[in-house]
């Protein structure tokens, strides 16, 4: 594979190779690959910018079905207005929902993507099928998993945000979290679903269940993820019914540390950033869904500087309908540029790919992808950049040695995708799906939502 390449320890080359064997990354350098077998595929990537593939930190997949509503809506408002509808989703609708988003995500560059998933009315018996339901539609586009099995126990008559009808006993969510790792959870270098412990936020969970499951995670040997300091309001909730910031309470119940990435943080002070830092705990950057609902910007340039680790996420699809991966790295450069004043100097194009792909791999454990280098996972995204859009900025007034690809990727519009290798198995190439149908895909999908909507 020749064309311009940038990885995470800082090398590029303008005319490089990137040499896979099996599932692996066997070399990696300037100019054309040598001593390439007899029989291998060769690709040219002449016009291209080679880099990780991208790393989805946050999502919440069944949202697929609900994109558009309480547009002008805060988040408080507008969870309010969708957990009824949530409410009637089964595991068919969440399969065919999975499966569109992350066949999407693998069009906009994305190899691994988490879900956080919460829904489990009781209604159906809290509907187990539904972590399986993702789990097989992640197997059907070829993306490597990493699902949450959320939970939620504090309904609205103990002072919570969600209706009842969607809030589980606090026993049978621990027990839940805990099959879902027996049955899904591989801990092999080369995993392709991993799971973890995610009960959902402050405002819909006890702080039992909180304790609980980190306990349990780490009994088990999984990572642990939640919303956090997503918003005003939420900050508000932590002070008064808590009595302490969001951040002092996850601190509290066992939710800071290297096993830890937390969604959104919004609302960090100075001390929450140096404690995030010192814990080593994980952030994953929503950028588009924070701004979609008035949230606010992360404190990304602070969290960088005082050394915590930060991932891109892309968030439900209503709370922020594009969650193209692609698009985030520019949207958290902009976001990071106007936060506070701090300019230009605030993020760079490089930072954000890095974001992307080695920030985000960092924060879901895996040091096997999420960079270019020998020995790690052929999870690869191949972007053109020879396109009417990005060509003056890939290649400059004076030729290649004028232009920054890197730079073209990230404050360009979403480049074409003209090759997406997940364990070196292509799954985009040419800018079209080669594992799932897309148009099925579609198609689905959008039954699934008309049955949603009968059930009104």
């Amino acid at each position: 594979m020749d064309g311009s390449r940038h990885d995470q320890a800082g090398a590029e080359y303008r005319r490089g190779h990137v040499t896979v064997t099996g599932d692996r990354i066997t070399a990696v350098g300037e100019g054309p690959a040598l001593d390439v077998p007899d029989g291998a595929r060769r690709i040219d990537g002449a016009g291209c910018l080679a880099t990780p593939g991208l790393v989805n930190t946050h999502h919440h997949l069944y949202q697929w079905l609900t994109q558009g509503r309480a547009q002008q809506s805060v988040l408080f408002d507008w969870l309010t207005e969708l957990y009824p509808v949530w409410a009637r989703i089964d595991a068919g609708q969440v399969h065919a929902a999975a499966t569109a988003g992350l066949a999407w995500l693998a069009l906009s560059g994305c190899t691994t993507s988490t879900d956080h998933h919460y829904i489990f009315p009781r209604v159906r018996g809290g509907d187990a099928d539904a972590l399986a339901a993702e789990v097989a539609a992640a197997a059907r586009v070829g993306l490597r998993f990493h699902p949450c099995r959320g939970s939620m126990d504090l309904g609205r008559s103990s002072g919570g945000l969600p209706p009842d009808e969607i809030v589980e006993d606090t026993d049978a969510a621990l027990a839940a979290t805990e099959e879902a790792v027996r049955r899904f959870h591989d801990p092999s270098p080369a995993a392709m679903v991993r799971v973890a412990a995610g009960p959902c936020s402050p405002f819909s969970v006890t702080p039992r269940l909180m304790r609980e499951s980190a306990e349990l995670a780490r009994g088990l040997g999984v990572r642990m993820h939640t919303h956090l300091a997503e918003s005003r309001e939420e900050d508000a909730y932590c002070r008064q019914a808590l009595g302490r910031t969001p951040a002092e309470y996850a601190e509290d119940l066992g939710w800071l540390g290297p096993d830890v990435w937390l969604a959104h943080c919004v609302q960090l002070d100075e001390a929450a950033v140096r404690r995030f830092a010192a814990t080593g705990t994980s952030v994953a950057h929503c950028p588009t869904s924070n701004a979609r609902l008035g949230a606010g910007i992360a404190p990304v340039r602070d969290l960088l500087r005082a050394g915590a680790t930060v991932g891109l996420g892309v968030d439900g699809a209503a709370s922020s309908e594009g969650t193209s991966l692609a698009g985030e790295l520019r949207q958290a450069l902009l976001a990071a540029r106007v936060r506070d004043g701090h300019g230009p100097s605030a993020l760079t194009a490089r930072q954000a790919l890095w974001l992307g792909t080695r920030g985000g791999a960092r924060c879901l454990g895996r040091d096997e992808t999420g960079a270019l280098r020998p020995g790690l996972l052929a999870d690869i995204a191949l972007w053109r950049l020879d396109t009417l859009a990005h060509d003056a900025i890939a290649h400059g007034p004076g030729g290649d040695k004028d232009g920054d690809p890197v730079a073209a990727l990230v404050l360009g519009p979403p480049a074409p995708l003209e090759l997406l290798l997940v364990g070196g198995a292509p799954v985009v190439e040419g800018g079209e799906l080669r594992t799932a149908d897309a148009a099925e895909a579609a198609r689905e999908v959008r039954a699934a939502r008309s049955r949603l909507a009968d059930l009104r």
